[in-house]
């Protein structure tokens, strides 16, 4: 397995006209708040107690964090406090939205995916997921990585 900072130089490379990186802080975050959510309406038939239900984002979860883990365990970390953010909003969308969870998601979906393409079309570049699919979960690193250089904390 590659570094995570190849994976980041590489991701970052693509990824330099102010308005695509804009773009990409809003959209990145929905985005894998989105698929995060799909994978929440889908339910597992094991129950921790009565009261929770696990899915197929709790089985997820556990994927998503070793991958970080591997590539770097101090990010994993904040990755982990994001995904248990998307989880909370998940229950908190599925518990009080008047629309199901799955159709806000693909309405997001979409409006996401349609701006993210609008921002490599104004950077001249395509998207990197497009050469290698793992860029998809890089795109989220990469931008933990900036908050971790923010607050000081070595990737």
């Amino acid at each position: 397995m590659r570094s995570i900072h190849s994976y980041l130089e590489e991701y970052a490379a693509s990824h330099r006209h102010p308005l695509n990186k804009k773009i990409h802080w809003v959209c990145v975050p929905l985005i894998f708040f989105t698929i995060i959510g799909f994978l929440y309406c889908i339910p597992l038939p094991l129950n921790i107690t009565t009261n929770i239900q696990l899915n197929a984002a709790h089985l997820a979860l556990l994927f998503i964090t070793i991958y970080y883990f591997l590539l770097s365990p101090s990010l994993s970390v904040g990755m982990l406090l994001f995904l248990l953010v998307c989880l909370a909003g998940c229950y908190l969308f599925q518990s009080f939205a008047p629309v199901p969870l799955w159709a806000l998601c693909a309405f997001i979906f979409v409006v996401a995916w349609i701006f993210q393409f609008y921002g490599h079309n104004v950077e001249g570049a395509r998207p990197s997921f497009l050469k290698d699919l793992q860029f998809l979960m890089i795109g989220p690193a990469w931008l933990m990585s900036f908050i971790y250089a923010r607050m000081g904390i070595r990737l």
